[in-house]
């Protein structure tokens, strides 16, 4: 199965549909059903795969490391470091903790999980060390605004940033307003979490359902391709399901037509005016 590509600021293409882990590595019986989803996944070509030293303390990386074994070079790996440990020698730490989880010698993108307490200029600073060393290739922050984001392209070597991973789908479209014009601005694309929404809300609309029979989908694709539109972001849901899954894969060849794109602008609609970030 072919998954279309975006490309980062430093050239390298990346998936542009991946996996995301949240909440794996909770319970220690569902760790190997788990790790053989995301197997599963990488087999049809969803090869980018984020994960978190904050899921289940760890233990998502664990599981994620389960199922990277023997084929590392298959997988672009993302993880990410909490605030509380983003000072100068934290990150380093941090970092390499993660690296033993995931049995790996270095992460293809490191993030910075949210704004914290320490100046982002000791975090950046990390960030390029452990660069240097060859931890990690590239870096990049999460659930930053379009202010954050500004003071990060005033940070010292902040122009290295290779992405921004914010909360994205249809009835969440606030960085329309202004953070999304800013990235592409730089050339960087996001990476959106949570595409098909929470609790299930966000695949009962009316719209997703109508635009879905048009194309003999789930409002689920649609979600999906919808969050895949403009060629520059890349979408990780997450899915314990191999039939979910397979269903996600294939919702990377669905191409929205304007009409659809209205459809879906007039009951989700974009926004008018700033609004705050939204975060899970």
């Amino acid at each position: 199965m072919t998954i279309p590509t975006v490309t980062l600021p430093d050239g390298t293409k990346v998936p542009a549909l991946g996996l995301g882990t949240w909440h794996m590595g909770e319970a220690a019986g569902r760790a190997g059903a788990e790790a053989a989803v995301l197997r599963k996944g990488i087999e049809l070509g969803l090869s980018l795969i984020d994960t978190a030293e904050m899921y289940a303390d760890g233990g998502s990386e664990k599981v994620v490391g389960e199922a990277i074994k023997g084929q590392r070079e298959r997988v672009f790996l993302v993880s990410k470091v909490m605030p509380q440990n983003a000072s100068s020698s934290g990150v380093v730490s941090h970092c390499e903790a993660s690296l033993r989880r995931l049995g790996t010698d270095h992460l293809d993108l490191y993030l910075l999980h949210w704004p914290g307490r320490y100046p982002l200029e000791q975090t950046i600073a990390a960030f390029e060390t452990l660069r240097a060393a060859g931890k990690i290739r590239a870096w990049g922050v999460s659930n930053f605004d379009a202010g954050d984001m500004e003071e990060v392209l005033a940070t010292p070597h902040g122009k290295n940033c290779a992405t921004n991973q914010v909360l994205y789908h249809p009835d969440e479209r606030g960085i329309e307003f202004d953070l999304l014009p800013w990235c592409r601005s730089q050339k960087m694309p996001v990476m959106a979490y949570s595409p098909l929404g929470q609790a299930g809300k966000l695949l009962r609309s009316p719209a997703l359902k109508a635009v879905a029979q048009r194309h003999d989908a789930s409002p689920a694709q649609i979600a999906i391709a919808w969050s895949l539109r403009d060629g520059n972001t890349i979408a990780i849901p997450k899915s314990a399901d191999p039939a979910h899954l397979r269903e996600n894969a294939r919702a990377a060849a669905i191409s929205l037509s304007a009409a659809d794109l209205a459809e879906i602008d007039r009951v989700h609609k974009p926004p008018a005016r700033k609004m705050s970030l939204g975060m899970l």
